[in-house]
Formats: structure tokens, sequence, C-alpha cells
């Protein structure tokens, strides 16, 4: 249930894990018909055999093991009590019962109600410790499990800059849009994600690199969005946006914010833009209160390189943020590229991709929620031949 399109190539199977095909009964396709690749007697696509993209059936798209995972990064919301608990849990489990070896942020061990509880002191001893920044886990983790909320995921992201290993996110926290996971049956979920055949949406994410004096000051991969404002002026910021080198518009406002199909529902959402399935490869603009009647957020292929510097004549400068992290001042002279990164973030999901999405949108979002219209009693007519 597979077809190709002369297309470039925007997703890597990172080694360890894969996308199992499997087939299905009666074949059926998000992105509409198989594309011709003709036109007319005489015009088709280039070809261009290095350059292809998988447009995969949904129902397919499932994960399977190479080899049984043993190494597990398990992510909690930090500051939150009420996660202890359920913490020391997974982690008996994961030690005791299925014999993993447990990787966990070393501030997360160091926890008082961790050190001081004697019952948790061999599970501790057995756990290895990281620092963000300092020590390099990114080629050593077979899967994570997130316990929090949907920024718990946004960490898990930021951890890993290429490769990311499959993600399954518990909702232990405030919204919980990207953590479709119940804890109170976790050891049969785990259970069932170890054993493979788990369904996932692959949730593209945005390489960006800043430029500053000719020199990339900063490249990293981004799951939400990337946020250009403002910041403390009270002067309208002026940027330019290009789109594979040529000038498209200048934004006058509060700010942009490009983002992911998965950034759809977060800032992007709360500035007017329409949210997409994260299955959709696209790129979001999305302009921050412009000052314009006209200005509506566009989506643009995933295949483009964005550009977005200072215009000339802009009166202060702008800041730039990541998910909402490392914010930073841009000036004139520099500018920040985005396109879409080759290194997803595999969610795995509870039931599937299209159903999570839907009900995350009804549950968290309350989604086209209204009272019902009361149907017409059988003997009354039609209202246009009602009088009032």
């Amino acid at each position: 249930e597979i077809f190709t399109v002369s297309t470039p190539v925007y997703v890597c199977v990172p080694t360890g894990w894969r996308v199992k095909s499997h087939p299905v009964p009666q074949a059926h396709f998000l992105h509409g018909p198989y594309p011709a690749t003709h036109f007319g007697p005489k015009a088709c696509i280039l070809p261009n055999p290095t350059s292809v993209m998988h447009i995969q059936d949904p129902a397919s798209q499932r994960l399977t093991w190479n080899k049984p995972p043993v190494n597990v990064l398990v992510i909690r919301k930090i500051r939150d009590e009420s996660l202890v608990e359920p913490f020391k849990e997974l982690c008996h489990f994961l030690v005791e019962e299925k014999g993993m070896l447990v990787f966990v942020e070393r501030r997360v061990v160091a926890d008082v109600s961790l050190t001081t509880d004697e019952t948790f002191a061999t599970i501790r001893k057995q756990l290895c410790t990281f620092r963000e920044g300092y020590d390099d886990i990114s080629h050593c983790i077979d899967l994570i499990i997130c316990l929090g909320g949907d920024g718990t995921l946004l960490y898990a992201s930021s951890l890993f800059q290429g490769s990311v290993p499959p993600v399954m996110a518990f909702h232990l926290g405030s919204l919980g849009f990207l953590t479709p996971f119940k804890f109170e049956s976790y050891k049969t979920e785990v259970a069932k994600v170890f054993e493979g055949n788990a369904a996932i949406t692959l949730r593209s994410r945005l390489k960006v690199k800043v430029h500053e004096a000719g020199n990339i000051t900063l490249q990293m991969q981004v799951l939400n969005e990337v946020v250009v404002d403002r910041g403390p002026s009270s002067y309208l910021s002026n940027v330019d946006l290009y789109l594979d080198g040529r000038l498209i518009t200048s934004v006058q406002g509060d700010g942009v914010i490009v983002s992911t199909p998965t950034g759809s529902t977060a800032y992007a959402a709360a500035a007017g833009a329409s949210m997409i399935h994260p299955n959709v490869p696209a790129i979001m603009v999305t302009p921050i209160c412009p000052h314009s009647l006209s200005f509506r957020p566009i989506v643009v292929p995933a295949g483009v390189e964005l550009m977005i510097t200072l215009s000339p004549d802009a009166r202060n400068t702008c800041w730039v943020s990541f998910d909402g992290r490392k914010r930073q001042e841009i000036s004139h002279g520099d500018c920040i590229k985005i396109t879409t990164s080759c290194y997803p973030v595999p969610s795995i999901c509870c039931h599937d991709l299209v159903y999570d999405w839907f009900e995350s949108l009804a549950q968290c979002l309350h989604w086209n929620v209204r009272k019902k219209q009361a149907r017409l009693a059988d003997d009354v007519s039609d209202s246009s031949d009602t009088e009032n």
C-alpha cells in the first residue's frame, strides 16, 4: 500500500527501529489517489531516483523492533510531587520485572523525595543518570517513556538532535495533547510496545539554523514552532520572509510563527491558524497580531526553505525562541533559516494516528463542542411554512 512520487525525501528511518508496512484489506489514502507522473502526451515529472518520498497508508504505519529494546529513557516532569509515585512504580516495573537498563536525568534522581525513600534505594542505585548539555545519550536509547504533559515530549525531542527513538507518553500533566496513554494501565501498554506492532505517528520537526555575521551560531531540531517576536520593544516587529530565496512578504505586527503540523495546535492555534494532522507534510506560517486586515495564515510544502531577516527599515531588533527555549536576539544582518528535518519524532499511538488526534482535539480543546439541536416533532411542519 505504498506509492512513490519524485519528490524530495523528508523522513530518515533511524537504526534500531523501523516503520513496518502491514497489508490491509482495502487500501485508502489520506493524500488522495495515485498521482500521475505523465501529463498529456509529452510532459512528465523529471525522473530522480535518489529523491523519493513514500506516502503510506496510515493504517499500515506501525512500529517493529529489529532487536529487543534494552535501554529505556524515562522523562519525568520536574517539580511535580504527584509524579513521584508513578515514577517509582514505572522504574520498579522496568528494572525488576522487565530487566531494562533505565536512564534518567540526574536532577530527577536527586529529588529529596527519592533520596530519602529507603524502599526505592535499591532501584535508584541501578539507574543510569545523565546531565543535559553534558552527556550524549542519543546513540544508546531504544525507547523513551514520558511522564507528565506535552512539555515532557518537547523536552525529549530537544535531547535528540538527530535520530529519535520511539516515544511513549503518559498523560500526567495539565493538557496532554501529545500524551495519549493513561498511566492506570501502564504495565499492559508498555508490554505491548515491547512486543512491537504498535501504531506510530511520525511527527515532523523543523531544522533551524541561526546565522550571525555569516556564521552559523545555532542549529537545532524543533518539534512545535519557531517564534519570532518584537520582544520588549514597543515598536512593531518588521521582518522579511523569504521562501527558497525569494521575498514573499514582510511581517509587520507582533511577530510570526513558523510551525510543524504538531505545533499547529499550540501557539499557532491561539494566533488563528488551522489545525493540521501531524501526518501531513507541511510547514505553517502564522502572523502574530499583524497590522493588516488581509494577512491570513498560510501552509507551504514541507520541502521548502524559509528565511527570516530583519527588514532594512526595521526600527528595532527582534527575538526568536525554539519550542519556547533558547530565546535570543536577532539583529540587522542576522537570519534564521528553517526547513523540514529528516528526523521526525516517532510518537507511539494509544489507538491509531487518526483516532488519537481527533480524540485529543475533543478532550483537550473541546473542538466543535456545542449543545445538540433538538429534532422536530413528527407533526411539526417545515420551518419555512410556519408563521412567526
